[in-house]
């Protein structure tokens, strides 16, 4: 065999290894369609709104159900908080504590980010059904979305599957559900396989005699800083909202959308802005619907009563920044708005938005 032959052969082995590779890695990770119609679970028996109903809704990031005894090694600037998972113990005692703390709320709605499902750090579990088999059975109906999927995740902090997703959690019917994929962090192709497929869960619930209610759950990227990830994300979703509003469909969209209230940067301290730019891009959202908080909420004096995230980061000792919000449709009174510091403060890093609505 001539040096050329050989040559030939080994670079020809080498394309079918590396495309044997890649597919085996293609194949074991998530790759959502642009749109996608998701799976509704309800019970025969699940009510239907009404017209002019008042309806209660929590939404909170609920950190795959860890509770706050841990940095987990994203928690700190430089990826090296000491934590890879949670016990099982604290897993079991937060969704206990999750599950008695929404009773006592007693919702309509419930918007949950970062739910596991399958994933190796809280056992496989599927946490979603977990929680569901504490809450009452009024619970009639939910549906999900997973937006970080993959069987095996070769980060030396994860090495295993992972799997989370966004969940809405209803006592009223729902008759459809809808995820739309939202821009990605830009990145090599193979690392962007393993990665986040943020999305938007449009989940629809009818009322009697007039359009559908829309309720909308998101989670969006982290750690995107330096790319216009989250803007991008942000205009999708605003395109969306306002497809809505045209339509004369009352909506209502609740998540954790890892962005600063317009002009706050300064506010937070100087350790503490390593994950957000001096302009957040949530301030197309506010100059375009109605929020939870609002404007003036989030700079004036009680801005600190909205703030719904707690660093696991060992420096800060209390919740110390908004990140989550509830935005909604002018069809939609709101009644009442709060973010409950006090009995959730153990359960996740994120604090819970609790808002009533009177439908129209």
């Amino acid at each position: 065999m001539t040096i050329r032959k050989v040559f030939y052969w080994i670079l020809s082995s080498l394309s079918l290894l590396l495309t044997g590779v890649f597919s085996a890695v293609w194949f074991s990770t998530f790759h959502p369609e642009p749109i996608q119609q998701e799976g509704v679970h309800c019970t025969a028996d699940a009510p239907t709104l009404n017209p002019g109903q008042s309806i209660k809704l929590y939404n909170q990031n609920v950190q795959f159900m860890a509770g706050k005894n841990y940095v987990f090694f994203y928690d700190v600037a430089d990826s090296k908080g000491p934590d890879e998972r949670p016990s099982t113990a604290d897993i079991s005692k937060t969704l206990h504590v999750l599950a008695e703390h929404i009773k006592q709320q007693d919702p309509d709605i419930i918007l949950l980010q970062e739910v596991d499902d399958g994933a190796k750090r809280t056992d496989h579990a599927d946490q979603l059904a977990q929680l569901l088999a504490l809450l009452p059975n009024n619970y009639a109906c939910h549906a999900s979305s997973l937006y970080w999927k993959a069987d095996y995740v070769p980060h030396p902090k994860i090495m295993g599957a992972v799997g989370t997703k966004l969940s809405v959690i209803s006592k009223y019917k729902i008759t459809a559900a809808t995820r739309l994929q939202l821009s990605l962090i830009p990145q090599d192709p193979i690392n962007q396989l393993f990665n986040f497929k943020r999305a938007l869960l449009d989940v629809r619930l009818p009322v009697k005699g007039s359009n559908d209610l829309a309720i909308l759950n998101t989670h969006l990227s982290a750690f995107s800083k330096g790319t216009n990830t989250l803007q991008k994300q942000i205009t999708q979703i605003d395109t969306h909202l306002t497809s809505l509003s045209v339509n004369s469909i009352p909506w209502v969209i609740g998540g954790d959308f890892n962005l600063l209230p317009p002009n706050t940067y300064e506010l937070l301290p100087n350790e503490q802005r390593y994950s957000h730019e001096s302009t957040s891009a949530i301030h197309t959202l506010y100059q375009h619907h109605l929020a939870i908080p609002n404007l003036q909420a989030t700079k004036g004096e009680q801005r600190q009563q909205w703030f719904t995230y707690f660093p696991n980061d060992p420096r800060v000792n209390q919740p110390d920044r908004t990140i989550d919000y509830i935005f909604y449709s002018p069809q939609l009174k709101s009644t009442e708005a709060f973010v409950e510091q006090d009995k959730s403060l153990t359960l996740s890093d994120h604090m819970p938005i609790i808002a009533t609505f009177t439908l129209p």
